[in-house]
């Protein structure tokens, strides 16, 4: 047994994993938490694949959440730490991550290392990698996406160890952000004097199954929709969330191409040359990614990808803003599943 936790008095880590019809990817996920001996919360967001069942027989006690109410991976990390710390409230930390993902072996002995040291963090996340990554070149954008830098940081994603004072100081998760509720978490957290690490250290490895277009195009109008969500929430200054990223979507994905486009009669088509500048904000992106560090090939992928997807995420914007104003109830934008 890790040494971590088989002293009696080492601090307490437990651990939530949410999912909604991961499958195969849950069974693995759960099988690299059992060896890490720390109680384990599993959230299922209405699965019909035998995920509750999947887990129950790995010993993982099972959170199986209303469907009366809209789905959100925040509402199923909020009910996972209430089902922890509700049997167990001593827990110091409470280790999150999404039933896609498996759990380096030494990840939670060097993340909860770093926050005993460091008693003014309260979230500490490392490397995410994609299990499959050159399966597919929407897996590799994947990879690429989650390769950030290392050091303090803004915000963390959806695999991270917490400290259970914290989370419970801002009371957890906003549940009704629908994507990107991490960075909304440490936006609170920061405003109450918490800090947050990336540390240079290999956490876990995501399976992103993404094979097709349409679920990069999912993915990245879901991405849209949370930019809008974000900076409706934070926007205003000091923190300016997430401002640039929907400005820039604006003028790239919804009012430039208009714009062009209303011009190509009274200029003959002429206009439709302005779209060259697109090849110019790709070229910007690919020399930003090699400055990086990353390979040529891997820069112009992820540069053409960054461009392209200004128009999947403007709908999601425009997604946003129509639901505000209408009153709708957001909903889950999946990516995954059949009928791509």
């Amino acid at each position: 047994m890790n040494d971590l936790f088989s002293k009696p008095n080492s601090p307490r880590i437990g651990i939530v994993a949410i999912g909604r019809n991961e499958g195969q990817r849950l069974n693995d996920c759960l099988k690299s938490l059992t060896v890490q001996h720390c109680p384990i919360v599993y959230v299922d967001s209405g699965s019909t694949d035998g995920s509750v069942d999947v887990a129950r027989s790995l010993g993982a006690d099972v959170v199986e959440l209303d469907m009366s109410t809209p789905f959100s991976a925040a509402r199923a990390r909020n009910a996972g730490a209430e089902r922890l710390l509700r049997s167990l409230p001593e827990l110091e930390y409470i280790q999150f991550l999404d039933g896609d993902c498996m759990l380096a072996d030494d990840w939670l002995l060097k993340a909860r290392s770093f926050l005993e040291s460091h008693t003014d963090y309260a979230v500490v996340c490392g490397r995410r990698r994609e299990r499959h990554r050159d399966a597919s070149i929407y897996n590799r954008l994947i990879d690429m996406e989650w390769d950030t830098p290392v050091g303090e940081a803004k915000a963390c994603g959806g695999d991270t160890l917490i400290r259970v004072a914290a989370f419970n100081e801002v009371t957890g998760f906003n549940p009704g952000v629908i994507a990107g509720e991490e960075p909304e978490l440490c936006i609170r957290l920061r405003q109450h004097g918490w800090r947050v690490m990336r540390l240079d250290a290999e956490m876990t490895c995501h399976d992103a199954d993404m094979y097709h277009f349409s679920q990069w195009w999912k993915r990245a109008k879901r991405a849209g929709f949370a930019y809008a969500f974000g900076y409706n929430l934070h926007g205003a200054r000091p923190e300016r969330h997430w401002a640039r990223e929907v400005r820039s979507i604006w003028v790239w994905g919804i009012f430039a191409p208009l714009g062009i486009l209303v011009l190509a009669l009274p200029t003959h088509g002429f206009s439709l040359s302005i779209f060259g500048v697109y090849l110019l904000l790709i070229w910007r992106v690919r020399r930003h990614m090699q400055a990086r560090g990353f390979s040529a090939g891997d820069a112009w992928i992820y540069a053409v990808s960054c461009v392209l997807a200004k128009f999947p995420q403007s709908q999601g914007v425009l997604q946003f803003w129509w639901n505000k104003l209408l009153f709708i109830p957001a909903k889950i934008i999946e990516y995954k599943g059949k009928g791509h």
